[in-house]
């Protein structure tokens, strides 16, 4: 499955928040859905709006600038504006440690 790297700790987004990491030059976004953490590119793909600015509803990410939503879990436009989907990436916990996949071995 690739190369993982450590982001953050569970401890750092309650359930229903948003947080931005680094996974090497690409900036991810986190999505706590009922303990359950999804990571999608944290820039719109609209505009390149800041998603981890938005709002997280259930599995649905709106976009702060144009509310472009987003599904969390495949990365699914729910509504435009934006018309691509986000690019998602593998997550694993281990130990409290939250682990994304490395962005540029996504196929």
């Amino acid at each position: 499955m690739g190369t993982f790297h450590e982001v953050a700790r569970l401890e750092d987004i309650a359930p229903g928040e948003l947080l931005r990491v680094e996974v090497g030059i690409h900036l991810v976004c986190l999505a706590n859905v009922d303990g359950v953490i999804y990571a999608v590119d944290d820039d719109c793909t609209h505009t390149g709006g800041p998603l981890d600015e938005g709002e997280l509803d259930g599995y649905v990410l709106t976009c702060p600038i144009h509310l472009a939503r987003f599904d969390v879990r495949d990365g699914g436009v729910v509504r435009g504006p934006a018309r691509e989907p986000l690019c998602t990436y593998w997550v694993r916990i281990e130990d409290g440690h939250i682990f994304v996949a490395d962005p540029d071995e996504v196929e």
